[in-house]
């Protein structure tokens, strides 16, 4: 059994904090508000993971108001969020997302939020797809107010073979 899902996060740019993109600390001087490191990216692809999974959301297994979580790295919630699926019997077949940002130039991060993502999952580096546009200056994003991301995701569901199978799982 296949089943896809669509996660979204948005953040508010703000001064005085880092931004954390995919895991990547991204030399700019904004970074994003939130309770954990508000990486945007790992939280839209949680999310679609949760959802494929049919176990929620972040904010339902992370909730922002609990200490544990403040400024922790999305990738630790990620990889948490992986071991919730494999529990599940799901594994990742692959993920495709965008980011959506007016600046910084995200080209030159993509690569490494790519195996960060890979790694955290446990996945092939090629079933992982990054990307960035700018929204041409237009809406909260385009005026540099805030980022967001999106993901899509195909869980593949792992099935045990019954009695009668002659290979072990």
């Amino acid at each position: 059994m296949n089943r896809i899902g669509i996660g979204y996060d948005l953040h508010r740019l703000v001064e005085n904090k880092p931004l954390f993109l995919g895991g990547v600390e991204i030399d700019y001087h904004l970074g994003l508000e939130g309770h954990s490191d508000a990486d945007v990216l790992l939280h839209a692809l949680s999310d679609a993971l949760l959802g494929a999974a049919g176990l929620g959301d972040i904010g339902f297994h992370f909730p922002p108001g609990a200490d544990r979580y403040r400024d922790i790295s999305s990738l630790v919630l990620l990889k948490e969020v992986k071991n919730k699926l494999d529990r599940e019997r799901w594994i990742v077949s692959n993920t495709d997302s965008i980011i959506i940002a007016q600046a910084p130039v995200l080209a030159p991060y993509i690569k490494a939020m790519g195996e960060n993502i890979a790694s955290a999952l446990d996945i092939s580096r090629c079933a992982v797809s990054v990307k960035a546009t700018t929204t041409e200056r237009l809406g909260v994003c385009g005026r540099e107010e805030g980022i967001a991301a999106q993901a899509v995701v195909l869980l593949e569901r792992v099935t045990t073979p019954g009695p009668d199978a002659h290979e072990a799982f």
